[in-house]
């Protein structure tokens, strides 16, 4: 061992041949306890020619060397066997495969998690949820970066410049369904060629926590080494976990200099995440950081029309304009609109669900659903409707268009809303009661007298009824 000590780094010694144990030395061949199959894999891969070099000076050339491993059957059961090898200086014979005994300490998440690397790297479970692919994943502008580099790092992992890839927004814009897409795209393209993890940082900590407890920190360690496509998803969950990081920060080092992919979600982007190293934060910026805004309205549409179809089921554009209007703020609460109104509707044996019955299964999950129709929002829908600039109606321009469109907001702010007069006026562009007097006389007129106008404004009522309660 001295000898040993002397060619190695002290933290390397202490690690891997410290625990070894000498049984016997008898007819030049000496035999030494190993605490597992893991550690005489180790030892082989990575100190042969060392100990065939030190054996052959210790013990001569005719020296050999047998294993005595302990086997691990369970975390509370053990029981010494030997294995008898070929002439060290002799190439080592591949160890016959072998099913790990190790187990795992969240059945079914991640199975078999310190499976002995070169035994059976195949039989990683992935933990991807099959359903979570790019095809069913919509685009728009509110995610159209984050998913096109997403699919170039599937068709190429741990060769691009977007490692890692950092993914973040606030909950349920789609961040775990982006992130599993790459690893499914992964699996599709390269099968057991690539192995591929999906594991949530809480499953991470507890994972580590348990193997410090059952003294297999090594083993934990070399277990994620192996890993070809690393995802990990809410990295926020390590804030305060000192432990956790620095151990996370070794494996990303391996994983990252092995040229192998890491991927990454939180909440928040890295520099705002709290009580994480710098060490941690400076390597989260390395690759490509893409956030997930909030989905615009078309986006919200083309979701709920994805989710019906996915039901097999059709509704209304009616709607789905509705719930598209007034669940502004994730993907999750849109599909749970719609497995609400499903499932409503199956209770009650109702075939077809109408606007009036969406709006009263909805209410509760409408915020502020019982605020009135604001000023603001029927700018926005006029606008739209003439496919103007909102601002337009509050400058003091005469144009012919921009007049109707403010003219028609005036007279529906004060019909759908408490606002007084002078305050509507405020409203748009500081103009005073007078004008908006004006206005609703003028609209009022026309609807009289023309059909197209009131048509327009009949159309932009619906428009407004269906995006409120």
């Amino acid at each position: 061992m001295d000898v040993i000590r002397d060619n190695i780094s002290y933290q390397k010694y202490k690690s891997w041949f410290e625990p070894i144990e000498a049984v016997k030395l008898e007819n030049q061949t000496l035999t030494i306890q190993v605490p597992s199959q893991f550690w005489y894999e180790w030892l082989e891969q990575y100190y042969y020619n060392m100990l065939r070099s030190t054996l052959s000076k210790v013990l001569g050339k005719d020296g050999r060397l047998e294993y005595s491993i302990l086997v691990e059957k369970s975390i509370n059961a053990e029981e010494n066997r030997s294995v008898r090898l070929p002439q060290l200086p002799m190439p080592p014979a591949r160890p016959q495969e072998v099913e790990s005994t190790y187990t795992s300490y969240h059945p079914g998440k991640i199975k078999n998690p310190f499976v002995i690397p070169g035994i059976r790297k195949t039989s990683i479970e992935s933990n991807l949820n099959q359903n979570y692919v790019f095809e069913r994943y919509i685009e728009g502008d509110c995610n159209r970066l984050a998913r096109s580099a997403a699919m170039a790092i599937a068709e190429n992992p741990g060769k691009n410049s977007f490692n890692p890839f950092f993914v973040y927004g606030t909950t349920g814009l789609g961040k775990t369904h982006l992130i599993q897409s790459i690893g499914n795209k992964v699996k599709q393209l390269y099968g057991d060629q690539k192995a591929v993890l999906y594991v949530s940082s809480e499953a991470f900590t507890n994972e580590f926590v348990q193997a410090i407890r059952n003294n297999r920190s090594n083993e934990f360690t070399m277990f994620y080494r192996q890993i070809d496509l690393l995802i990990v998803d809410d990295i926020q969950f390590f804030s305060g976990k000192e432990k956790t990081q620095e151990e996370f920060f070794h494996i990303f080092n391996a994983l990252h200099q092995d040229g192998k992919q890491i991927i990454l979600s939180s909440d928040r982007a890295p520099k705002d995440i709290p009580d994480i190293e710098e060490r941690l934060i400076s390597r989260f910026s390395w690759g490509l950081s893409a956030d997930l805004q909030v989905p615009e309205f078309e986006t919200r549409y083309a979701i709920l029309e994805r989710k019906a179809s996915d039901n097999g089921i059709n509704i209304d554009s009616t709607i789905l304009e509705f719930i598209a209007h007034n669940f502004k703020s994730n993907v999750r609460d849109l599909e749970g609109a719609v497995i609400k109104l499903l499932a409503t509707a199956s209770l009650k044996g109702v075939d077809e669900i109408d606007l009036p019955m969406a709006k009263s299964v909805l209410r509760d999950m409408v915020k502020n659903s019982n605020s009135q129709l604001s000023i603001d929002a029927i700018q926005t829908y006029v606008c739209e409707y003439f496919g103007i600039d909102t601002n337009k109606v509050r400058e003091k321009t005469r144009k012919q268009e921009i007049v109707e469109a403010r003219q028609i907001a005036m007279y529906l702010s004060k019909k759908l809303t408490k606002s007084s007069l002078k305050t509507i006026g405020l409203q748009f562009g500081g103009r005073d009661h007078s004008t908006v007097i004006h206005a609703i006389t003028t609209v009022e007129e026309r609807m009289e007298t023309s059909t197209r106008f009131k048509r327009t404004l009949r159309e932009i009522e619906q428009k407004l009824d269906v995006a409120t309660l």
